[in-house]
């Protein structure tokens, strides 16, 4: 496993340099039902502050995320690339591998205390799921929560994860003294895709039980209906029961996003494609044969079939303030789609 090395060369490794050494990584394992095959490897991190790289298509500068790896092992994921930077499998090892900066909660009160932070909006659950599985045993986001709380810095979290329920009076402490917003991610409430393609993540129905008790202590949360499957998730009537169970569970907002498929997520996804739908693989080669993203007329269709949906069931496709509350554009980003296309994250 490589933890050092890594080059300015490679802009993709380049927030990753001064992460941590080799000196600072403890392996355990727990025998334990629910980290049962998984290996943790705590690393006492030198920097939790992440810029996002200028030419990202996220609305926000800077992100926390206090994992990498994750055992929701979504095939589709398209952080696997990332765990090849430290010569781990983009496969298995992506789901089974976890690495914990278990300092992350002091490391970043200490960042936020700096001068040079100008009290950035920060987001949460962006690579990978900051309230996966090894959160229940490590309790990072308690404190990531508080320093943030502590500084009235903007934040936001977006989960699969039930587990952000034991933190609802933090955030509910937080909401009062700074802009958060959250997001669940529930792209289909079919069980049957569930289970292939999401099998460490809680079912969706949970999903949006989490979605209901954040609005029960009146924290606002949006759906990110993502990702939309092509030929697996995408039919009218899974489009229609989904997005109906959306406003049902009470979300502020729903905002579907297509599957995209990264390189490392791409060759994962793939293969797990010609496992369970062969016959679906040539499908997949022309339509995304110009790159990760569907096509622009693939993503205006589904775009405008949820948006259709929910108004018909009276919720609304996401808003400035919704529910990432940040309502302003940032300066240095190059010009995004225009307003008449959906617009496509790089979220999951």
């Amino acid at each position: 496993m490589r933890w050092e090395n890594l080059t300015d060369s490679d802009h993709a490794r380049t927030a990753d340099i001064a992460l941590f050494g080799a000196d600072a990584v403890t392996t355990r394992t727990f025998d334990m039902p629910e980290f049962r095959g998984i290996t943790f490897h705590e690393v006492r991190a030198r920097s939790v502050l992440n810029r996002v790289p200028g030419a990202s298509r996220m609305p926000f500068e800077w992100t926390v995320n206090p994992y990498r790896g994750c055992t929701h092992a979504c095939v589709y994921c398209f952080a696997r690339k990332t765990h090849s930077y430290l010569d781990l499998d983009t496969g298995l090892g992506f789901d089974s591998q976890i690495v914990v900066k278990v300092n992350a909660p002091e490391l970043l009160r200490r960042q936020l205390a700096s001068r040079r932070w100008q009290g950035e909006h920060v987001a949460m659950g962006t690579n990978v799921d900051c309230y996966q599985r090894a959160e229940g045993r490590y309790r990072l986001m308690p404190g990531i929560i508080e320093a943030l709380t502590e500084r009235a810095n903007p934040f936001s979290i977006l989960t699969k994860g039930t587990l952000i329920l034991r933190d609802l009076d933090l955030l509910a402490r937080a909401v009062r003294v700074t802009d958060v917003g959250i997001s669940v991610s529930v792209g289909f409430t079919d069980a049957e895709l569930w289970r292939t393609v999401e099998p460490g993540t809680p079912a969706p129905e949970r999903r949006l039980e989490v979605v209901r008790a954040l609005g029960e202590r009146g924290i606002g949360c949006g759906v990110l209906m993502a990702p939309v499957i092509p030929f697996l998730g995408d039919e009218p009537a899974q489009l229609r029961a989904t997005v109906r169970a959306i406003a049902a569970a009470g979300a502020t907002s729903v905002t579907p996003l297509v599957l995209h498929l990264r390189p490392g997520a791409r060759e994962w996804f793939m293969s797990w494609l010609g496992q369970h739908h062969p016959h679906l693989v040539r499908r997949y080669e022309r339509l995304y044969a110009d790159g990760a993203y569907a096509p622009k007329w693939y993503q205006r269709r589904i775009t405008r079939q949820v948006h259709d949906l929910a108004r018909e069931y009276g919720i609304g496709p996401a808003r400035a303030g919704m529910p990432r509350r940040i309502t302003e554009p940032l300066p240095a980003r190059p010009a995004g789609p225009a307003a008449t296309e959906p617009v496509q994250l790089s979220l999951l």
